[in-house]
């Protein structure tokens, strides 16, 4: 009887041994979701930070910076790119409100020689690398602290110096005065108009970091002119109060003016990471509150942006300003259910922090921690490759591409269900013609084939409409394949189905 078993296991294991793989009936039969994730980085113009690397520099060779940092974002597997197009009451784009920004040429007010648009340029580049392109811009900065050149007649400090008060190295606008936010929502509705954006975006300048005298004695910001007149008028705030609701009206008023000029496009603010020292329970650090008067908590409670990015610029080491509590914290505060993708400095690479810190940060985005993405700061960083950072994201983290998280609040209407065309004759990689129908302002096509064991997504650019698929490993078309176009608020139309016969 043993030999008799002890055969009988034998042949069970000769024959589970050269079973054939499973049958193709046995893959999935639907495909996965697919992923969503924002995925950015911040490119600097101010001082030159990022882009371009110099001023003064032919257009060809900006244009070939920029088009190098656009390329880094998409093999980095980013979603997104926030370009710095207003320093300081200034443009890196034709402007007639603000003059033309020194850091292209050197000089304020002196444009580009030959013409082009910067912003625009930046849109389509961005757009065709199946890139989001943010507009970022400071509010209330008049002027940096390192000039390159004298300041230009259209400048704001010589065109209403009444509005700009001069702080430490900084010009600034007065938050207090109407007039000055003001020239700041002209500013937007003017970007948002012309440009085709997906996002407006600001930082976390206020109200000013604090300066201090050349005795190093702490300055009080100048801006007795609009408190008098706010008491003179019967005013009741205290003065603090008083700033941080001139704060809280521009942020509400930015919120308002784009998207009153374009419902789709997102508004978004990256506060800084602290909203006040205790919160939550043994975080230190500034108090923005009190010193940048800006009540960021106030904000997201309120859903006043379509996304927020604090800056979240500390390790997990850093007990004071650990990353994973203040992540949490800032998701706690998220009760409008917006976005939140916080922002990591990565430019501390080779300052004390390496890569694997950023990556363990971005491994933390999701779900779990109520939130949907990140920023990275900044594009150098990225670009550069420090301590191999680009390489790991991908390798990591960022393997996988990922669609931007939809903003249904935006936009719900999803796009026309496509209408493809499939050509799979010969031995050539099969061809697909996409009819997008008469909504083709697409953020995104995706394509989704079903080979001989298992699903393969493809996330394409907006405009996309031949693609070409591989074929499986015997030569056959894929067994399912579907499209799927994506709105630019991030709605998903119904897929288009293609099965061969």
């Amino acid at each position: 009887m043993f030999r008799l078993l002890l055969a009988g296991w034998l042949l069970a294991g000769l024959v589970r041994a050269a079973s054939p793989r499973p049958s193709p009936s046995l893959s999935p039969s639907a495909p996965p979701p697919i992923h969503r994730e924002f995925r950015a980085m911040w490119i600097a113009t101010v001082g030159n930070i990022d882009w371009p690397s110099k001023p003064g520099l032919p257009v060809a060779t900006q244009q070939a910076e920029l088009r190098a940092l656009l390329d880094t974002a998409r093999r980095a597997n980013l979603n997104a790119v926030l370009l710095q197009i207003r320093t300081g009451c200034d443009a890196l784009y034709p402007s007639a409100l603000e003059p033309w920004s020194e850091y292209l040429s050197g000089r304020m007010g002196q444009g580009p020689n030959p013409p082009w648009d910067p912003l625009a340029f930046a849109v389509a580049e961005a757009h065709a690398r199946g890139l989001e392109l943010h507009a970022w811009l400071n509010p209330l900065r008049a002027r940096y602290s390192q000039a390159l050149s004298p300041v230009a007649p259209r400048h704001v400090s010589r065109t209403r110096p009444d509005l700009v008060v001069a702080y430490g190295r900084f010009l600034w606008l007065d938050p207090g005065l109407a007039e000055s936010r003001d020239l700041t929502l002209k500013v937007v509705a003017d970007v948002v108009r012309r440009y085709d954006i997906d996002g407006l975006h600001i930082d976390d300048y206020f109200y000013p970091y604090p300066e201090k005298s050349a005795l190093g004695v702490p300055l009080p910001f100048p801006d007795d002119r609009s408190w008098t007149a706010y008491q003179r008028g019967g005013g009741r705030l205290a003065r603090p109060d008083w700033r941080r609701e001139n704060v809280n009206t521009l942020v509400r008023a930015m919120n308002t003016t784009v998207h009153r000029e374009k419902p789709g496009v997102k508004f978004g603010i990256s506060p800084f990471g602290i909203w006040r020292p205790g919160f939550p329970e043994g975080i230190q650090g500034m108090d923005q509150f009190e010193v940048l008067h800006a009540d960021a908590r106030q904000w997201i409670r309120d859903g006043l942006a379509d996304y927020f990015a604090p800056q979240l610029y500390w390790t997990e080491r850093q007990a004071g300003q650990r990353f994973s509590r203040l992540l949490a914290w800032w998701a706690s505060e998220n009760t409008a259910r917006r976005h939140l993708w916080p922002g990591l400095n990565a430019a501390d690479i080779g300052k004390g922090r390496n890569a694997a810190e950023i990556l363990w940060q971005a491994g933390q985005i999701g779900p779990r921690t109520g939130s949907s993405g990140s920023i990275l700061w900044n594009a150098s960083a990225l670009h550069a490759n420090r301590d191999g950072l680009a390489t790991r994201l991908v390798q990591g983290p960022f393997a996988q591409r990922a669609l931007v998280p939809a903003s249904p609040w935006l936009g719900s209407q999803a796009p026309e269900t496509p209408v493809i065309e499939v050509a799979h004759g010969g031995r050539g990689p099969v061809t697909v013609d996409v009819d997008a129908g008469k909504d083709a302002n697409l953020s995104a096509v995706v394509v989704q084939t079903l080979g001989e064991w298992s699903w393969k997504t493809e996330i394409l650019p907006g405009a996309t409409r031949r693609l070409s698929v591989a074929r499986t490993y015997r030569g056959t078309p894929p067994r399912e394949l579907r499209v799927v176009t994506v709105s630019r608020t991030g709605i998903e139309s119904a897929p288009a189905v293609w099965r061969p016969k």
